[in-house]
């Protein structure tokens, strides 16, 4: 059946308890079977060995592959085939929780190839299996205790979209809606839009062209469409000549579009708001801000005489982008204190009001203990096992919260969680207070992402449960079940594949990845470079890290931060700017920005165009919006997986 959501008029008007009332009322199917022994049996074993790809993968590329799609049509397969031996059929509930403990398993690989390997590095010395594997569980329980009091105001109140959060639901709903008509409607609409984005996706990935074409058919090269559509090609050949902004290539500033189905399906999920103040957030900074900063010297090219998105974000337009963010965030958490409000009555057993979902949501107290208790003890292992001084693992856990904050906000949105640009934050801050000992900045580094990173992935696989019904406190143990398949999966498995042959006293990267290896752990490297590069300034190195420039650029952002966003609370949520969006324009990749844009200005182009209910156009573009662009996310990620593991597997 569709799917029953608030209108965006209920959504600014209501109070969150009519909101909690209504999906009490419509939505809540609370005598449903959903995290049975087989449901979470199915996601612990799927997360298991999702969560060991993520690691070979992350090891390879630096990337982590969203499994959620993947473990709810997996657990639905699976379940269908073992249906017709007489099982009974798994409910759309029990897949839910299936994806949930597979979800939380397949995020617990990155800091293993990122701040964790790093710290690794530098100090040349090993972390004990079991120390990596328990720091790594406490940090993402933290996340979980952190999420909650979130999930109120995220998804109850906000009704945010967490794009691919959303996409699992409608994919949920499609698969076990097939039997009524409005089901099978949507469900070939989804599955149409799936297999064309599969099948583009197919044409344009590049290893599974090379496999069918060179190992199978046996030509002598392949081709593929480019994801550039040809731009590179063009160049290269002197066909056509590059823009240039300030004296840089446009391909090197990251401004030429790319073939990417999966941002364009999130675009329109995130709608055209949204979308359009992340545009504005790019424009700003690659188009006019950062030709101007090139021009007057203040962002200067790499050693290489080039530039790159990268080193220009890092380097100067990451701190305004991330101001505007932190401010926004704030005043949109502060702009609604009666949250704060009711989480401090309820845990004095005072109310001002009715709370309809209090007996099934995760009790705001736990956070409030546990909080505090798994805090105390992430940073006591931080100090005994790490050597990071109790003032700065303690000084850690504020700045968590805010992290996750941004991180959540972030996540709601666009689907993108932003821990690569966030870990600067702690490493920076942290290096510059402590220069001389690197494991401060690393390991306070990954206490806070991977704290907000948990946090965000938990919220996003909450999204799907609170559309279809689930219970709350059943995704909350669902994601702890996760956690525990995934660290059980990957730490035995990490040092069986890049630290068996450690001999004592041998280089550790050396034996992680050796000259010529396949695994070139690429976050490790960044998270290394990013240590030595606070120890090089601020522990008596030259230069200085944040300029005159960077220091106006942050001011500036801070005031627009405010004021956009008390205009944006003002209007309730009226006004078509969002500065929270503007600061994600900065840090997502244009591309991809651009992607979204165009996602969401298409279909909010064939709602104008089809506004008639009752015509074939509205049903299509407007009553399966979501499938849609849910079958786009879906078709496009899982060949863009497969993509990856035929380099990795098969070429």
């Amino acid at each position: 059946m569709a799917i029953e959501k608030l209108d965006d008029e209920q959504v600014r008007t209501w109070t969150r308890e009519q909101k909690d009332r209504w999906w009490l009322d419509n939505i809540y199917r609370g005598d449903m079977p959903q995290l049975t022994l087989r449901a979470a049996g199915t996601g612990f074993l799927l997360g298991g060995v999702l969560s060991a790809t993520n690691l070979y993968i992350g090891a390879k590329t630096g990337w982590t592959l969203g499994v959620g799609l993947t473990s709810v049509i997996l657990a639905y397969a699976a379940f269908r085939l073992l249906s017709q031996l007489g099982v009974r059929d798994m409910t759309i509930l029990e897949n839910n929780a299936a994806q949930s403990v597979a979800t939380a398993a397949g995020y617990m690989t990155g800091p293993l190839v990122s701040g964790l390997a790093a710290y690794m590095w530098i100090e040349n010395a090993l972390i004990p299996w079991w120390q990596m594997l328990l720091f790594n569980v406490v940090l993402s329980v933290l996340g979980v205790l952190v999420a909650f009091p979130m999930k109120r105001r995220f998804i109850n109140d906000e009704q945010q979209p967490f794009p691919e959060g959303q996409a699992c639901g409608v994919v949920l709903d499609a698969l076990y809606s097939a039997s009524a008509k409005v089901g099978m409607f949507k469900a070939r609409v989804l599955a149409m839009s799936a297999g064309i984005a599969a099948f583009v996706s197919t044409i344009s990935g590049e290893s599974i062209m090379k496999l069918v074409q060179e190992k199978w058919l046996g030509f002598g090269s392949s081709i593929h469409l480019p994801h550039d559509f040809g731009y590179g090609k063009l160049v290269e050949k002197g066909w056509i000549s590059e823009p240039k902004l300030a004296g840089a290539p446009l391909s090197q500033m990251g401004l030429v579009p790319s073939l990417d189905i999966a941002m364009f399906g999130a675009g329109g999920l995130m709608g055209l708001r949204s979308a359009a103040s992340m545009m504005v957030g790019m424009f700003l900074n690659f188009i006019v801000i950062v030709p101007i900063m090139i021009t007057v010297g203040e962002i200067t090219p790499r050693a290489n005489g080039t530039f790159s998105r990268a080193h220009i974000l890092n380097s100067w337009a990451l701190w305004w982008g991330i101001v505007i963010m932190v401010v926004a965030s704030l005043v949109s958490l502060f702009g609604k204190p009666e949250v704060f409000i009711q989480a401090f009555k309820g845990l004095s057993g005072r109310r001002s009001g009715p709370d309809a979902v209090a007996h099934i949501e995760l009790p705001l107290w736990v956070s409030a203990v546990g909080i505090p208790l798994i805090g105390g003890v992430g940073v006591w292992m931080a100090h005994a096992w790490f050597g990071v001084s109790w003032i700065f693992g303690l000084s850690a856990i504020p700045m968590i919260m805010v992290l996750s904050l941004i991180a959540a906000s972030s996540t709601a949105m666009t689907g993108i969680t932003p821990t690569g640009s966030l870990s600067k934050i702690p490493q920076f801050t942290f290096g510059a207070l402590d220069p001389k000992h690197p494991p401060t900045n690393l390991m306070t580094g990954v206490m806070c992402v991977e704290v907000a990173g948990n946090a965000s992935n938990l919220l996003m696989d909450i999204k799907p449960g609170y559309m279809l019904g689930g219970k709350p406190r059943h995704q909350a143990v669902g994601h702890i079940i996760g956690i525990i398949a995934g660290a059980a999966a990957s730490t035995p498995l990490f040092y069986a594949l890049f630290l068996s042959g450690y001999t004592p006293g041998a280089d550790v990267q050396a034996t992680m990845a050796p000259d010529g290896s396949q695994f070139g752990f690429p976050s490790a490297v960044q998270w290394k470079g990013v240590s030595e590069l606070v120890t090089a300034i601020f522990g008596g190195g030259s230069g200085t890290l944040l300029t005159r420039s960077i220091v106006i650029s942050m001011i500036v952002a801070a005031v627009a931060g405010v004021v956009l966003e008390v205009i944006r609370i003002r209007t309730k949520g009226r006004f078509p700017l969002s500065p929270l969006a503007i600061g994600l324009g900065v840090v997502v990749p244009p591309d991809s920005t651009l992607a979204m844009f165009l996602g969401a200005a298409f279909f909010a182009w064939m709602a104008k165009r089809h506004k008639a209910p009752e015509s074939e156009g509205h049903n299509l573009w407007v009553g399966t919006q979501e499938p849609i662009c849910a079958g786009l996310i879906a078709g496009a990620a899982l060949i863009g997986i497969a993509d990856i593991l035929v380099k990795v597997f098969l070429l």
